[in-house]
């Protein structure tokens, strides 16, 4: 799924995802959800046991919360 598309699905929520491309800007493009939740901390567990070295965490809401994770 395209980043918009995952945004489109999931409004207002933390999604963990695994991302299969990144932009020069190493921004999500492309990649699968894994796991979502209004819940930040929610997201955080799941990425606990997250096998993949490709992960990303996003916001798909309109609020800018000032953080961005590529792990």
């Amino acid at each position: 799924m395209t980043l918009e598309e995952i945004k489109q699905q999931y409004p207002n929520e933390w999604v963990l995802i695994e991302f299969t491309e990144l932009n020069d800007e190493l921004e999500v493009v492309n990649g699968e959800v894994i796991a979502h939740s209004p819940s930040k901390e929610e997201i955080n567990k799941k990425l606990m046991v997250a096998r993949n070295e490709k992960i990303a965490i996003e916001f798909t809401g309109d609020a800018d919360t000032g953080e961005a994770y590529l792990l």
